[in-house]
């Protein structure tokens, strides 16, 4: 399961690159998005390598995204008790275990919103104009997804 987070804005892109982006549901600059790791995605996410951060996040991370940061239909904070009382779950905790293996969609949760709207990372990005290796914010995180997850939520 990959994260993927819109670093960069749209003006003066291709039409390609934004329309990839909207498929990708990232309309927003911080906007996060988790996507399964299958090839039609992978290539999706290539596409735009220059525009986003992603990489492979882990439970935890997910757990904290979703309490802190998951919303349902009509802006309400995803909670437990919905979760236990709407899906096969026990809670957020079972519920990102799950999806952090690969063995959940986001869809398992009705209502669930697609789309994780974070805060800018604290401390901010190291910049939006390079990748990861040349020391900057864009492309493959890797594991170290979860440490910019963490600054943004």
């Amino acid at each position: 399961m990959y994260a993927v987070v819109q670093v960069r804005g749209t003006v003066k892109t291709r039409r390609e690159i934004k329309d990839t982006l909207k498929m990708l549901r990232l309309h927003h600059i911080n906007h996060c998005v988790l996507i399964p790791d299958t090839p039609a995605y992978v290539g999706m996410i290539r596409k735009v390598k220059d525009f986003i951060a992603y990489g492979e996040v882990d439970a935890k991370t997910l757990e904290e995204l979703l309490v802190n940061r998951g919303r349902l239909v009509g802006d309400i904070r995803l909670t437990d008790e919905y979760v236990k009382e709407n899906s096969q779950y026990s809670g957020i905790s079972d519920f990102a275990a799950a999806l952090a293996g690969g063995q959940a969609r986001l869809t398992d949760v009705p209502g669930l919103k697609p789309v994780l709207r974070l805060h800018p990372p604290r401390k901010g990005y190291k910049t939006t104009k390079r990748t990861v290796q040349q020391g900057g914010s864009l492309g493959y995180h890797g594991e170290n997804i979860n440490d910019l997850l963490y600054k943004m939520r």
